[in-house]
């Protein structure tokens, strides 16, 4: 078997694969063979039938399915032998077949990319350092009272907090737009739900007030037809609520699990959550800001194959998130292009990731395995039976240990990179990741 091979690009390859005649002629003959011995016809004995009937009748789907696994198997070959590593299926672009003459066909695939690691000591991220004090801790349980506030009617004008119900009407250039109309609908004032100006534009209304608010919509919004264009909204407040926060009495302790020790038990406990959530948004955003340097520093070439891949994962996924599974929905109706970007992303990091585990010799931490699966049991009744689940389960364990791997990259880089410290307010850390 002759093979060459021509770079294309950084990533794609074509591969020329020629087979000689008499190995197709031998695979041919052998398989017209075995189905002389198998085959039935009218007017022979069961493995009695002359190969030249064979040969007569089915010769041409035999030779035709011989040559797809001998293009198949002469394939692998060939990367195996030129120690390619593809990346996905090839393209089979050409394919020459006569009767008599060797098999040749030309093949484009992609390779996975050859990346060489920049200097670590030219990335540069800031750690935030806090401290939580009272009044974090204060601040977090008027978040738990707001959580479970209760919204009563009030005459007076809406503000930040209050909840409104409205009537909208939207129309740009005097023409209702799709999407721009509700009735009924209820929006608490300062929750970042609409689009800029509509919120700062309902502040102040009163019940069965109606106003019209100017607004132009986001130049990333979602819906391409409405990006920068100005619109008006014809508003009418059905009621304005005001929010009232309950008491902290024995039914809103209970309600977050205390039932001895009052509040300063409840404290203790929102103390630690919030230790915990802080320990996990620091390590985020100390991760983001190296992954973004290393993709910065480095050019990767993502193979088609493996971010087209990537984009039908991150699809279903959303897909399963808001429930289209159960409405009988086609995941084909978001389009690729809501998920290119990231998953060029993802795909880029995880080969960098991948380099760095090779070059660096990184293997996963057992001790960090488990200690990580400890963390998650704390929050269990019976964290033994939860790390029991975890340690004898090989597809959670698996998870754990890639997140296990992937931290200890980080910290590989963390390692030769410039790391400064910086204080900052836990709800800056923070509140980004309850987002």
């Amino acid at each position: 078997m002759q093979v060459t091979v021509e770079n294309v690009s950084n990533i794609e390859r074509r591969v020329k694969v020629v087979v000689p005649a008499t190995k197709i002629d031998e695979d041919v003959s052998a398989r017209v063979a075995k189905a002389a011995r198998t085959i039935r016809m009218d007017g022979f004995r069961p493995g009695k039938v002359p190969l030249s009937v064979v040969q007569k009748r089915f010769g041409d789907s035999i030779r035709q399915e011989a040559l797809g696994e001998i293009i198949r198997d002469s394939f692998y070959e060939a990367v195996t032998q030129e120690k390619l590593n593809p990346a996905g299926y090839p393209s089979i672009e050409e394919v020459s077949d006569k009767a008599g003459e060797d098999l040749a066909f030309t093949a484009l695939v992609e390779v996975y990319p050859e990346i060489t690691l920049g200097n670590f000591a030219d990335i540069a991220v800031e750690r935030p350092v806090v401290d939580i004090g009272e009044g974090d801790i204060d601040e977090m349980i008027e978040s738990l009272r707001s959580q479970r506030a209760s919204f009563e009617d009030s005459a007076d004008a809406a503000a930040d907090g209050d909840k409104v119900i409205v009537d909208f009407a939207g129309s740009i250039d005097g023409e209702a737009f799709d999407g721009g109309t509700s009735s009924n609908f209820e929006l608490v004032l300062g929750s970042g739900r609409m689009i800029p100006g509509f919120e700062d534009g309902v502040v102040g209304i009163k019940t069965g007030e109606e106003r019209d608010i100017n607004v132009t919509f986001p130049a990333d919004y979602q819906a391409e037809n409405l990006r920068d264009k100005a619109a008006i909204f014809k508003i009418t407040a059905h009621k304005v609520q005001k929010q009232a926060l309950p008491a902290i009495d024995d039914e809103f302790l209970k309600a977050f699990g205390v039932s001895e020790g009052g509040i300063e038990k409840l404290r203790e406990d929102v103390s630690k959550n919030m230790a915990r959530e802080l320990k996990q948004a620091v390590k985020n955003k100390v991760k983001t800001q190296t992954m973004d340097q290393l993709l910065a520093a480095h050019t990767v070439d993502a193979p088609k194959a493996l971010v087209a891949g990537e984009i039908e994962r991150q699809r279903n996924a959303m897909f399963q998130q808001f429930g289209g599974a159960n409405a009988k929905l086609d995941p084909k109706m978001l389009p690729d292009d809501l998920f290119k970007e990231q998953a060029e992303r993802s795909v880029s990091l995880g080969l960098l990731i991948s380099q760095i585990i090779k070059d660096k010799a990184i293997v996963v931490d057992a001790e960090r395995v488990r200690a990580v699966v400890a963390e998650v049991a704390e929050s269990y009744e019976s964290p033994e039976e939860v790390i029991s689940y975890y340690m004898g389960n090989k597809e959670q364990l698996a998870q754990v240990e890639a997140m296990v791997l992937e931290d200890q990259v980080v910290d590989c880089v963390l390692a030769d990179a410039k790391v400064t410290e910086a204080a900052a307010k836990y709800s800056d850390v923070v509140r980004p990741q309850q987002r």
